[in-house]
């Protein structure tokens, strides 16, 4: 497996804990005291992170800082619609097509240079 494909799949992978993270206790942990959702979250950033630190030296030998980042933004994206929706029961609004599209923007001009 080549390395973006590698980091990658450690980025969406770290995506996953970290949503669960920064957005999970609204939904399980609401009902308890904010010191105990933090706590909660900070043991789950654990594993985010030990996945994020490896994707991006792994990604950042083949990739720009900022190539790498906007592939980290879309990536997020993209975990965080489908968990949004389907774990906190939001609605779904045209804001999340606007956002994407900006983020397609975002690619196409961080990657032109590999893209042409």
């Amino acid at each position: 497996m080549n390395r973006i494909a590698i980091t990658m799949v450690l980025l969406c992978l770290s995506n996953v804990f970290m949503t669960f993270a920064w957005y999970g206790h609204l939904r399980n942990l609401a009902h308890k005291p904010w010191i105990i959702a933090a706590l909660v979250s900070w043991g789950i950033a654990l594993f985010e992170y030990l996945l994020q630190v490896p994707a991006n030296r792994i990604g950042h030998s083949v990739l720009p800082v900022g190539q790498l980042k906007i592939l980290q933004e879309v990536i997020t994206l993209l975990v965080f619609v489908p968990f949004s929706l389907f774990y906190l029961k939001e609605k779904l609004s045209l804001d999340y097509l606007w956002a994407g599209l900006c983020l397609l923007g975002a690619v196409f001009f961080i990657f032109r240079s590999r893209l042409l």
